[in-house]
């Protein structure tokens, strides 16, 4: 994995917080705590864009599709 330096801006309370996960063997580093809770807020971000996306779809209309698709394989498998 390549590494970027970046300058970050944080609340003092919150630094302090994370300041004593890592003195508590929570975390590597600072940088390592940060790099892991950005990846975890990414995914779950995804992961929830994911959900909206499935919502906007038509139950009835992905079922027939599926079920059209289906139909025209099994005519194509061969017999057992």
């Amino acid at each position: 994995m390549s590494t970027v330096k970046v300058a970050i801006t944080l609340d003092k309370d919150l630094l302090k917080h994370l300041d004593r996960l890592v003195k508590n063997h929570l975390f590597e580093n600072r940088s390592r705590a940060i790099q892991e809770a950005v990846s975890e807020k990414i995914a779950r971000l995804e992961r929830s864009r994911l959900s909206r996306e499935c919502v906007k779809l038509d139950r009835r209309f992905e079922q027939s599709m599926a079920e059209e698709g289906m139909s025209a394989e099994a005519e194509e498998w061969p017999e057992y």
